[in-house]
């Protein structure tokens, strides 16, 4: 098997450079969208938390407006009871146990809404604790995905200046002319302009190769594009490393 064609080889090295730095790129620019993301779930659990205590609180408002209330009617009802002793005629005495009905039946509706926000309390404390336990969780998590949010990008950092360094560098091995076809075609391929041939196809846009082409990219000692999407055409041997793209599984 001859051996691969110089510029071949420089452009292959060339792609892997690019498509990583691409990759350090769009993860850099994603990386406020991400932050945005984890702010708002951290938000999300923090309302849950205060509209359930403002929830509660209104309960407990509600039920000591109601206790007043009942105090105050119980007190009314004691007076009725102080004066019915005092009544002098048959209508009055009536008239003052008409009151003191009504007196003990508002107490008793008074006290059965006082029972319903008890229960209703009970069910916003237990859900208190689960919204407070669910905010202490999100917290602890968004915090490390925070920062492994922040490591990422370092490294994505490091990696985009690296690869472009290293890109400056295999560029000047690769004569002019070829050099110039990768770059117009990446222009114009979301920035891939290398593509493996595979199964006698073109492995990204998936274009059928003819057979003599197929046999020649093979022998990977010539510039060959494809006849579809103008991508320079390259074989991996068996065991040897691709240039890795974010675009390799999608049409052109």
């Amino acid at each position: 098997m001859a051996s691969m064609n110089t510029d071949l080889a420089g452009l292959i090295r060339l792609q892997q450079l690019e498509s990583s730095a691409e990759e350090a790129r769009r993860k850099i620019a994603d990386y406020p969208n991400r932050i945005q993301a984890l702010d708002q779930r951290l938000e999300a659990a923090r309302r849950v938390v205060a509209e359930v205590r403002q929830r509660l609180t209104d309960n407990q408002n509600r039920r000591r407006a109601e206790e007043k209330d009942v105090a105050t009617v119980q007190s009314r009802l004691t007076r009725y009871k102080d004066q019915l002793l005092e009544v002098k005629t048959n209508r009055e005495y009536q008239a003052m146990l008409h009151e003191i009905e009504a007196a003990q039946t508002e107490i008793r509706g008074r006290e059965d809404r006082i029972l319903e926000t008890m229960i209703e309390g009970d069910d916003l404390g237990a859900r208190m604790k689960g919204a407070e336990s669910d905010l202490k969780r999100v917290e602890k998590e968004v915090a490390a995905e925070r920062q492994e949010l922040d490591r990422e990008v370092t490294r994505m950092n490091a990696e985009l200046e690296r690869a472009t360094a290293a890109r400056d560098g295999v560029a000047k091995e690769i004569s002019p002319g070829t050099l110039a076809v990768f770059e117009f075609v990446a222009r114009g391929r979301k920035g891939v302009g290398v593509a493996e041939a595979r199964d006698g196809l073109c492995s990204i846009c998936h274009v059928r190769l003819r057979p003599q082409v197929f046999n020649e990219v093979r022998r990977n000692d010539a510039i060959i594009q494809c006849s579809s999407c103008q991508r320079i055409l390259y074989f991996a041997q068996e065991g040897a490393a691709a240039p890795t793209n974010s675009e390799a599984t999608l049409e052109p």
